[in-house]
């Protein structure tokens, strides 16, 4: 059975991903597939440097705006709904662009992860929960790694949510299965974009300040203000819960700022440890002087080419 085509255009974040995106959309008939965990979400436009409505209404984009904040939104959900859009733009004629950060989302669509349908137990997770407070997450995570050494190789020790969740699978007496690397779901071309390290954290600064100045303070405290638990996954996100202990007095302005970059110079390490576990990704350097037009033009000429080989 002839598989579908899939671009993918992953890279730490502040890359410039979403600009390739749609212009490779653009040459290509393409439509946009976020694979971005928080663009699901709608009112939170700053801190996700979601893409403008100019931007959106380019080309089509999926996966944007489809949430409201409170939501919760897993890898398992992305997967399937990632995989149902690709079969339908397919089916127009059109080409799948998958663009985003979120490397577990992206490494779970390629390499078809099966997820466990084990059902949530929440007197085990609140036990799970309970012995991270009480013991440390470092012997939580340890825990996770004897009883599934998959998942922990996926998983960072400080993402508590997400090794709860696994311990509580791998305790159900399941666990998540891979394929391998080299036989992908779909006939995927997958580009990478890569900076220098201090290039991009300079970047990131950039991005951050910008953010602040286009109000990721007013947009956290109007979410508070309608009822938005800081409690919820969309508010322990990168920007979001800097700001909002900032606002609910835990820190003062400074430091929340401090932290935001921070964190956010770290999640860019991480993501790239991901990518490190994707041996098919094509890299490209963006170079200070912004090179994208050539990039563009270069996975284009890979496009085609791979394309003429079919």
């Amino acid at each position: 059975m002839q598989k579908d085509k899939v671009v993918v255009i992953l890279g730490p974040t502040a890359t410039g991903k979403s600009y390739c995106a749609i212009k490779l959309a653009q040459r290509f008939r393409g439509e946009i597939i976020s694979g971005d965990s928080m663009l699901v979400y709608r009112q939170m436009n700053i801190g996700t440097a979601k893409p403008s409505e100019e931007e959106l209404e380019t080309v089509p984009h999926h996966l944007v705006n489809i949430l409201p904040p409170d939501a919760s939104y897993s890898v398992a959900d992305f997967q399937k709904q990632a995989s149902t859009l690709i079969r339908q733009i397919t089916e127009r004629g059109n080409l799948p662009v998958l663009a985003g950060g979120t490397g577990l989302y992206i490494k779970a669509l390629l390499e078809d992860y099966q997820f466990s349908r084990v059902e949530e137990n929440p007197e085990l997770r609140r036990q799970l929960e309970l012995f991270a407070k009480e013991k440390g997450q470092d012997a939580l995570f340890d825990w996770l790694q004897k009883e599934d050494p998959a998942a922990a190789e996926r998983l960072h020790p400080n993402d508590i949510r997400r090794v709860v969740r696994a311990l509580e699978t791998a305790l159900s007496g399941d666990t998540v299965s891979q394929q391998r690397q080299d036989v992908l779901k779909y006939d995927a071309a997958v580009f990478g974009l890569t900076m220098d390290r201090d290039f991009l954290y300079e970047r990131i600064n950039r991005r951050v300040d910008k953010m602040l100045q286009d109000g990721l303070e007013e947009e956290v405290r109007g979410l508070l203000q309608a009822g938005i638990s800081a409690d919820c996954l969309s508010m322990k996100s990168l920007g979001y819960r800097q700001m909002a202990e900032y606002l609910m007095g835990q820190c003062d302005y400074a430091t929340a700022v401090e932290n935001i970059k921070k964190g956010t110079r770290h999640f860019a390490k991480r993501q790239l440890t991901w990518y490190k576990k994707m041996p098919y990704v094509q890299w490209f350097p963006v170079d200070r002087t912004l090179n994208y037009e050539k990039i563009v033009t270069d996975m284009a000429d890979t496009l085609e080419k791979k394309c003429k080989r079919l």
